[in-house]
């Protein structure tokens, strides 16, 4: 008997999902560390978000005409909703930085987009993982995902203090604090994946 009648991959749509936010962060990486064109490269970025919007859209409507689904229907919501969340922070981070005028990345905005950019990196090796019910390598890259959202937290942390310490123009602060929290924010989205992944490998092993 086929386990989907009307042949709905869920997990190729994860992997086109995962893809695209893959392709963000690299480019979110390549505009931060070469800011020329800035607003130019926004406009990719926002491309990105945009098609993260129709990828989660495709997956939420496959899923409520799916009876059959390969993992639990909610964590297929949560994975879809959660990837879309990190897109967007990502582009709320660059928008907010095209509405403050900001066109050059400090250089811990770029370590926290090169983590952004590993962590999406591992996400697709998990999803690949998952597919195959490889669990043990999923939860390795869980726990590798979890290390670097540490890591971020004490790039925000200190990202903070340099600002405060150095309170010379209040309104960069105000502005950067922003674009660290959004930024931020994505990593905390990022971790709640690998939580809702290790969460179906319990379930499944």
């Amino acid at each position: 008997m086929a386990l989907f009648p009307q042949k709905i991959d869920f997990f190729e749509m994860f992997d086109r999902a995962i893809n695209n936010l893959v392709n963000s962060t690299d480019h979110l990486v390549a505009m931060f560390k070469d800011p020329s064109d800035f607003e130019k490269k926004a406009k990719i970025m926002h491309e990105f978000e945009q098609e993260g919007d129709i990828l989660t859209h495709d997956i939420m409507k496959e899923l409520n005409k799916t009876f059959l689904t390969p993992i639990d229907r909610e964590d297929i919501h949560a994975l879809a909703s959660r990837i879309d969340d990190v897109l967007d922070l990502m582009w709320g981070a660059v928008d907010r930085m095209m509405v403050y005028r900001l066109d050059k990345p400090t250089p811990e905005a770029i370590s926290i987009a090169e983590d952004l950019q590993m962590t999406g990196g591992i996400l697709r090796k998990v999803i690949r993982e998952l597919r195959t019910k490889n669990y043990a390598h999923v939860q390795e890259h869980c726990i590798e995902i979890n290390r670097i959202e540490n890591r971020i937290d004490r790039l925000y942390r200190d990202a903070l203090g340099k600002l405060l310490n150095n309170p010379n123009d209040p309104i960069a602060v105000i502005k950067w604090k922003d674009i660290y929290q959004l930024l931020e924010d994505a990593s905390d989205r990022a971790e709640d994946i690998a939580n809702i992944l290790e969460g179906i490998v319990l379930k499944n092993a």
